[in-house]
């Protein structure tokens, strides 16, 4: 006699398990790529679930390691404010201990003690089949008690309160009492009591090392440090790797990460560009260092100014004593006498004339750049650059800026990334894509570690307002923004005209908005004379050597290296600044007046909360009253004074004011344009 097929359940093939789980976050694009997050991040992640009837929901997030071992598991709760009101969101906070492809599901579960706990303080409260509730409950806690799973001690704390709640001695709502006990409530929280669990699917989550979603840029030029200038031919002696090695000191001691530097290579001689971006260079002009390739070689190669391999190497190990790494241009992108134009000539776009295409960005033309093509012999040129990326990380280059990823399609990205990734997980890749935004959010999902942003162009209260609510709020699962000040490109008005207050005030909204953020070298010395018509420099380091004296401005107190190293010392002291997603926005009464704190539970159960307030108009005093959304800051009744308020701690200024919802704020541009308040907590 055959044996017959179990009869396969009425649900099978359905897409709604027992209870509906949708919009699960941090999600990208369905799973298809990962959601990204760095060792201690912590991360919101949420969905939208619910049921029918009137029954409670219950609600989880785990986290799962690579191998697919449950490491963290925590209950959601619905989102303050309206996300949270008839929505049937909710969300809760995983924190991922180590890199490597994690991943987590969301559990929706029939809550029955949630269930019971309600009907019972309902029909209780009105006289209601109060034995039928009292009796449900112990039937509940006794058989929660039998559960093997459970700690002995809190088997005991559910036998104990079985023993109230039958307790006929006592009122109704004594009985009641002992089933809603905190300590019941607190082996509930631990380990709810559930029924009829439903599993979402799985989702993925890459972690990364630590400097991939946090850290301190310091961009300089290395053949401008140590460079000089003989005052009588005009002529310039570059510096070189073993002269900008003195200069890492400095950088190290301003509480940079990570230093970077434009592309080492040899640089051509056709069409080379002279200063301030002129078509004619003299025969001493030193040309654009992303005018990569010349006789010396192109991408492999180092600029013979700058010294050997074994130079590059002693840079780089100095670096690392200083705790600094080396971040390098990647610019894919050749001059005319670059090898690769006479190996490899189909690696460009020739024209019908037999001219290679340079680069253009009209009315810009680049006549010392030729774009590469990678539709001719993608397999060819990609396998190339992979080459060349191996070799750099072979000398210690673990992090490199990409130069314009968004001219360059994105599967590439992709494959090179991923290429590099497996054989390498800790390097890191930074996407210099001021673009469209679907590009740019492209180039996060291809595997960009970092990107350039919008922030240099945000510069009013609603702009940023608007700016770090998207950053950290709608795109943090796959964009990570690094917030550069300044770049040798990109000279704000803001800049030009504010005067040193709009240095400091553009300064502290990068250093605390985002966990990343960065520097190009003078931008401590308040830099800030344009090319007319322009939002770059003048005399533009990109096409000239820059001698800077750094000891003149320290003597003279014209430098905001001391600025800049306190906030820096700031960031590292206060892990509630390397998160991305914990960014609040308070209201000001002032329209140049910005507010938002940032908060983070660290894994003692300790409270690290700043308070930020930034005047943004580089002009003025600006005075307002901040109100602040208390709710956020999760204060402990012993954080607070006897007035009910709390203190706060200026991280700048060294001040103390006692705070509350609602506080008059003044903030002088010229003295000091931002608070960064800590608040003081009692509660351990």
């Amino acid at each position: 006699m055959s044996k017959q097929k179990p009869k396969a359940l009425i649900t099978e093939g359905l897409r709604f398990g027992r209870f509906p789980i949708t919009a699960v976050q941090p999600v990208v694009e369905g799973g298809k790529f990962p959601a990204k997050a760095v060792v201690g991040e912590t991360l919101v992640v949420g969905a939208t679930a619910f049921r029918e009837g009137h029954d409670q929901l219950g609600v989880s997030a785990v986290l799962l390691d690579p191998r697919g071992k449950e490491r963290q598991r925590v209950r959601l709760a619905r989102p303050r404010g309206p996300r949270g009101q008839g929505t049937d969101r909710w969300e809760g906070l995983l924190t991922p201990p180590a890199t490597g492809t994690w991943s987590f599901v969301i559990e929706a579960w029939h809550d029955r003690y949630g269930t019971w706990h309600h009907n019972a303080e309902v029909k209780v409260e009105a006289g209601i089949d109060v034995e039928l509730m009292l009796a449900e409950g112990a039937a509940l806690l006794a058989e929660a008690s039998e559960d093997s799973s459970r700690p002995s001690a809190d088997r005991r704390t559910f036998r104990m309160a079985v023993v109230g709640l039958n307790d006929t001695s006592k009122t109704a709502e004594e009985r009641l009492a002992a089933g809603f006990s905190p300590e019941v409530a607190a082996v509930i929280e631990r380990q709810p009591i559930r029924e009829q669990v439903t599993v979402s699917e799985q989702y993925p989550l890459l972690v990364e090392r630590e400097l991939a979603g946090r850290g301190a840029w310091y961009e300089f030029f290395p053949r401008s440090e140590g460079a000089v200038r003989n005052h009588e031919t005009g002529e310039w002696t570059s510096g070189t790797f073993r002269t900008a090695a003195r200069r890492l000191d400095a950088v190290a001691a301003m509480g940079f990460d990570i230093i970077y530097m434009p592309p080492i290579h040899p640089i051509g001689i056709q069409h080379r560009k002279g200063p301030n971006n002129t078509l004619l260079a003299g025969p001493h002009d030193p040309g654009s260092p992303w005018a990569i390739g010349a006789k010396e070689g192109g991408h492999d190669a180092i600029h013979p100014d700058l010294g050997t391999f074994e130079d590059f190497d002693a840079f780089v190990a100095r670096a690392g004593e200083l705790g600094l790494e080396v971040a390098l241009d990647l610019a894919l992108q050749a001059a005319p006498d670059h090898p690769w134009v006479e190996s490899h000539p189909e690696w460009f776009t020739t024209r019908v004339d037999g001219s290679i295409a340079y680069a253009e960005n009209p009315p810009k033309k680049y006549q010392d750049i030729f774009p590469l093509n990678f539709d001719n012999d993608p397999a060819g040129l990609s396998n190339e650059i992979l080459r060349i990326v191996f070799l750099w990380v072979s000398h210690g280059v673990k992090i490199f800026r990409v130069d314009n990823p968004h001219t360059k399609p994105v599967w590439f990205w992709e494959w090179l990334i991923a290429k590099v990734n497996k054989k390498h997980p800790d390097v890191i890749f930074l996407a210099e894509a001021f673009t469209r935004p679907a590009m740019m959010h492209a180039l996060g999902r291809a595997g960009f570690q970092q990107s350039y942003t919008y922030f240099t162009w945000r510069n009013t209260k609603e702009e940023l307002e608007e700016y770090f609510q998207e950053v950290s709020h709608e795109s943090p699962a796959y964009f990570r923004p690094n917030f550069f000040v300044n770049t040798p490109d990109i000279l704000t008005e803001f800049l030009q005209y504010g005067g040193p207050p709009a240095f400091k005030i553009r300064a502290a909204l990068a250093a605390t908005a985002s966990p990343i953020w960065g520097v190009y070298a003078g931008f401590e010395l308040y830099e800030h004379v344009a090319r007319p018509g322009a939002e770059e420099y003048i005399d533009n380091e990109k096409f000239e050597y820059k001698a800077r004296d750094w000891d003149t401005a320290a003597g003279s107190g014209r430098t905001l290296a001391p600025y800049l190293s306190r906030l820096n010392e700031i960031r590292r002291a206060h892990p509630a600044l390397g998160d991305l997603q914990n960014l609040t926005v308070h209201q000001s009464t002032d329209n140049a007046t910005v507010v938002y704190s940032k908060h983070k539970t660290l894994p003692d159960g300790s409270k690290d909360t700043l308070i930020v307030v930034v005047n943004v108009d580089p002009h003025g005093i600006r005075e307002s009253t901040v109100t602040l959304d208390l709710a956020a800051l999760e204060l402990h009744p012993d954080d607070l004074t006897h007035n009910g308020r709390f203190m706060v701690d200026d991280l700048l200024t060294g001040e103390s004011w006692e705070w509350g919802e609602y506080n008059y704020v003044r903030l002088d541009a010229h003295v000091e344009p931002a608070h960064i308040l800590s608040i003081r907590r009692q509660h351990a």
